[in-house]
């Protein structure tokens, strides 16, 4: 969540930060939320005041009862026991509006990059990479859709997926299930030089998903397991981001670089109809996600390294791709500063997001309570501890890339080439045909 002290000290400057997120409603409720932090500080002087002078009744009863004047204080005790009442009453009023601020403050997005573009929706997302190996025109055994090479080869079988799991879950065969997974092993070699793998649960907790922004806002869209308040993991990132929450790490040792293979589960709820066919958009499915933990003054060059392992995948690959920058009003909620590596598919005739890589500032790490301990120039700590930042992109996603690799290497036989860098994990399979 955004840093609550800035509704006091820079409220002017939250808004126009969120203003650029193109949603006037964000604006009524950081006004909201500053009302209410407001009336938690009058809230706090008026209990002090009352402790005060409860205190100070307190010594005068004292003093009464020594001095055997028994009904003054027995007048005073009175008087006590009614700004005690108070206080109760403001307690129960500090405990109401605490947890309006709080449940506000978890649905403000994070404040924009001031270097991240300005737009409204997608349309507006600039292109700063490429297109990279696109061409100019696409034979017409190219532009053959995956989902039906797919079903001619005999590598996707949606019909009994459906059948056993129901619409939108997807299952490859044979060499199609030999080439996903060849992905997630080539995306978890591809970066294994700099980030530690890590098996994470595919179950997370409440607390989980909400520290990575996924909760409340998305609930819709997640899987619950309600007997175990559980949560199918949407992606590697929320259990990746929260093996440290509630932890203070060493500037010493940061940044921290992981990364996971794993199923992810969406429910895609607002998704019915679209893309449906084939494998560009299911309810699980699997990734190889990259994450990492470091300073502030840190991020920016991860950010940069992240989304440049993110475009080497698909340059190895050889696939048509781009890098887009994620303009304000198409930014999603965690996000400071976000690019989006993308494949061309000729054959569904579309680009097709393969990686999002975001910075996400201290958003993260203020709901999952990571901080950093930092050192002077000298080695010697620094008083106090500030919130880590986090940043996370995909590595590399099945679905899309095996649609795209499916669409770009087809032959005009009806087989696939399978591409070059993917020899080796492909059990001597160079050509699905």
């Amino acid at each position: 969540m955004i840093d609550q002290r800035l509704l006091r000290t820079d409220l002017d400057g939250v808004r126009t930060a969120l203003a650029r997120r193109s949603s006037p409603k964000l604006i009524d409720d950081v006004e909201h939320a500053a009302r209410l932090d407001e009336r938690l500080l009058d809230i706090q002087r008026e209990r002090d005041d009352i402790r005060a002078r409860v205190n100070a009744v307190s010594k005068d009863v004292g003093m009464l009862r020594r001095d055997g004047k028994i009904d003054e204080a027995e007048a005073l005790q009175a008087q006590s026991r009614e700004l005690g009442a108070s206080e109760k009453t403001l307690a129960s009023e500090h405990d109401e509006v605490s947890a309006a601020l709080d449940e506000l403050l978890l649905g403000i997005p994070n404040l924009p990059h001031p270097d991240a573009p300005d737009g409204a929706s997608d349309a507006d997302n600039p292109v700063v990479i490429g297109p990279i190996n696109l061409r100019d025109d696409y034979p017409a055994h190219q532009r053959v859709p995956h989902w039906e090479t797919a079903d001619a080869l005999g590598i996707l079988d949606n019909e009994r997926a459906t059948k056993i799991s129901g619409a939108m879950f997807t299952m490859q065969r044979g060499a199609g299930a030999t080439l996903a997974r060849a992905l997630c092993q080539y995306g978890l070699d591809l970066n294994a030089d700099v980030h530690e793998e890590v098996r994470a649960p595919s179950l997370v907790s409440t607390a989980t998903l909400t520290a990575t922004g996924q909760l409340p806002k998305f609930a819709d869209d997640a899987y619950a397991i309600e007997r175990d308040d559980l949560w199918a993991s949407p992606t590697a990132e929320a259990p990746l981001t929260s093996i440290y929450a509630h932890e203070t790490l060493d500037d010493t040792e940061l940044p921290i670089r992981l990364m996971a293979h794993s199923a992810s589960y969406r429910r895609e709820a607002g998704s019915a109809g679209r893309d449906t066919r084939g494998m560009l958009r299911s309810h699980e499915f699997d990734k190889v996600e990259m994450m990492a933990y470091a300073t502030a003054d840190q991020a920016p060059d991860l950010l940069d390294d992240m989304v440049a392992r993110a475009e080497r995948a698909m340059a190895e690959l050889e696939l048509p791709y781009r890098v887009i920058e994620i303009c304000t009003g198409d930014m999603g909620q965690s996000h400071h500063r976000t690019y989006d590596v993308e494949v061309y598919a000729p054959g569904a005739d579309a680009w097709l997001e393969v990686s999002s890589v975001s910075w996400l500032g201290d958003y993260q790490a203020r709901r999952a309570g990571i901080r950093v301990k930092r050192h002077d120039a000298d080695g010697k700590p620094i008083k106090g501890t500030e919130y880590a930042h986090t940043l996370n992109g995909s590595a590399l996603a099945v679905p899309r890339v095996w649609a795209a690799i499916i669409e770009n290497y087809r032959n005009d036989d009806g087989s696939v080439t399978v591409p070059e860098v993917l020899h080796p994990y492909m059990r001597n399979i160079t050509l699905i045909s």
